[in-house]
């Protein structure tokens, strides 16, 4: 449930019904804003007493979440939220711009990850992504550089202001990639380990969650809910596709449908990723077309300069040059839909 807050109730009313939610047994998440204020109730509420808190001056109602992700939901937040994405050119997602996140699946060294770097600013993107723990099938392949990869992003964001994007595995990496990095991203395969969401919670930097392979919508907002109800309200959405009976012409199945559908059931923003939606570099153009023009709040996509080289993913990543095209096409159709890129 939710209280909203007369317009114009005192610091000292708002302090009074975070007490008694507390002693509710509930935890307690003010949100501030333009007109009034609205105290969101954290835990399992269905046999508490609400007329208790309807009573306390100040209070305008009480409003009943139906939905189990209370922080995630719209009804506890209608307005869009609005994400500064860090690095040093002021980017944000959740309004009408769309930011274009892009760059390698993994570091694998500083001169390559540079080039990339340089390449996709000057094409328009405003967020370099980048691998240096790496997730991988088999214990036999490139696991990524580590500190040393992430040493190579600062760098790149140094020289290009690039807002750095990386993936942290473990509740132990959270630290390093803290350091380093502006957005920690949670891989598919992590998007339940909820150990790890509850760890990020108590960071005070933007997360990308990606849907997991097999999860449902309401999974993955109450994937998110873990990151929520931890005290970090800096969460980013990532559709990169599920894993379906299709696997010869993609790697996965890119369902865009969920963009709107999450647009309507949460106030957080939502990115696609193509790249890893179909595995497959000549479908990424027009899949990057078509979710800007279902609602995307941003793209993430993977780019290298040799993808025939690519230590991992190079069959999905583009090249330089298809990114600057992809990247000229988008921007006439976020144009179309009031958009820009």
């Amino acid at each position: 449930m939710i209280v909203v807050m007369k317009s114009g109730s005192t610091p000292e009313q708002v302090e009074h019904v975070v007490g008694l939610v507390r002693s509710m047994g509930l935890k307690e998440h003010v949100i501030v804003g333009t007109e009034r204020t609205v105290v969101a109730c954290i835990g399992d509420d269905r046999f508490k007493d609400k007329s208790r808190l309807e009573l306390i001056e100040g209070v305008d109602r009480v409003v009943p979440i139906l939905a189990t992700y209370k922080m995630a939901s719209s009804e506890t937040k209608k307005g869009r939220t609005i994400i500064p994405l860090g690095g040093k050119l002021g980017a944000t997602i959740g309004g009408t711009k769309v930011p274009v996140i892009a760059g390698p699946c993994s570091v694998e060294d500083r001169e390559h990850l540079l080039e990339i770097a340089h390449a996709v600013k000057e094409a328009g993107a405003v967020g370099l992504r980048g691998g240096a723990f790496k997730p991988r099938t088999s214990p036999y392949a490139f696991q990524g550089l580590a500190e040393q990869g992430l040493k190579y992003l600062a760098e790149a964001r140094e020289q290009t202001g690039l807002a750095i994007v990386t993936e942290v595995m473990s509740i132990e990496q959270i630290p390093l990639c803290v350091e380093y990095a502006d957005v920690l991203q949670v891989g598919a395969r992590n998007a339940q380990n909820y150990n790890l969401l509850a760890g990020l919670g108590h960071v005070h930097k933007p997360i990308l969650l990606k849907r997991g392979m097999s999860s449902t919508l309401e999974e993955f907002l109450l994937a998110a809910e873990y990151i929520l109800a931890g005290g970090n309200d800096q969460v980013i959405l990532c559709e990169r596709g599920i894993r379906t009976f299709e696997l010869d012409y993609v790697r996965n199945t890119l369902p865009l449908a969920i963009v709107p559908e999450l647009h309507r059931r949460s106030h957080l923003p939502v990115v696609v990723d193509p790249s890893h939606g179909t595995g497959k570099s000549h479908l990424v153009p027009d899949m990057c077309k078509a979710a800007v023009a279902c609602g995307s709040d941003g793209l993430i996509l993977e780019v290298h300069n040799d993808p025939e080289h690519a230590m991992t993913d190079g069959a999905q990543s583009l090249n330089l040059d298809q990114f600057r095209q992809m990247m000229a096409s988008v921007k006439r159709v976020a144009a179309a839909v009031d958009r820009e890129i």
